[in-house]
């Protein structure tokens, strides 16, 4: 990904990119919030790895259907729909905000294709960056604030849980667990059962058909934890169906 892309490639909830300069921003500041409209109408978040502990205790922990698959945080069964995140932001004060998500409107971004060195970016129509009265400046004159110190470290610690979710996947891809996944839910007094499809998941089957050197491979490596925490969350999904469609 790089700041120079169009507005159609940039990640979920980014408008625009520009990188963060002292000689144009040196008036900036930064707000904290406690709603997050950046979240609102999507139903589904990017995880890392080192957050599947915390977050299968709020969301279903599942895997997109694209060719790299990325584990995602399932907040609503459609797309538009976000069962935590009301429509100004608000959300559930008890659960768990992906880092993804927190570390908006802030973001490392390649500023050329092909550069190994990530700059800090911001996207410019968030209203949490501008320059206004309140906040945390960006800038100690020229220099980086000690805000903008702390963006930046946590910016670099996402990254490298993102690289070690890579990794991850990369090892469930490797050993074939990954499978197209489905939702049954059949609710006292509906004719028919909702089906939910689109995403994918692994299931015990899978697992049990690996050797027992592979399955003691991912014990020792971590994986097989990771693997369990997910399949576990898939208990939520009946939390989320329940909000869900209940009546106005």
């Amino acid at each position: 990904m790089t700041a120079t892309q169009d507005n159609q490639t940039l990640p979920l909830f980014y408008k625009e990119l520009t990188p963060l300069n002292s000689g144009v921003h040196q008036a900036w500041r930064t707000r904290t919030t406690d709603k997050a409209s950046w979240m609102a109408n999507q139903h589904a978040v990017p995880l890392t790895t080192e957050e599947f502990a915390k977050a299968q205790r709020s969301f279903p922990i599942i895997f997109s259907s694209a060719d790299a698959p990325v584990p995602l945080a399932l907040m609503g069964l459609n797309e538009g729909a976000n069962v935590y995140v009301a429509d100004d932001g608000a959300f559930n004060a008890e659960m768990y905000i992906p880092a993804y998500a927190r570390r908006y409107p802030f973001l490392l971004a390649r500023l050329e294709p092909g550069e190994d060195t990530l700059s800090l970016c911001v996207d410019p129509t968030s209203d949490l960056v501008g320059a206004f009265d309140d906040g945390e400046p960006l800038f100690d004159g020229v220099e980086p604030s000690e805000r903008c110190k702390s963006i930046l470290n946590f910016c670099e610690q996402f990254e490298v849980a993102a690289l070690q979710t890579t990794a991850f996947v990369d090892l469930l891809v490797k050993h074939d667990l990954l499978t197209e996944g489905e939702f049954t839910i059949q609710r006292e007094g509906d004719q028919q059962p909702s089906v939910y499809r689109g995403f994918k998941m692994v299931t015990d089957e899978k697992l049990s058909a690996l050797p027992a050197k592979t399955l003691a491979a991912l014990n020792q490596s971590g994986a097989l934890r990771l693997i369990h925490l997910h399949q576990v969350s898939l208990g939520v999904v009946s939390d989320i169906f329940t909000l869900q469609t209940k009546p106005v």
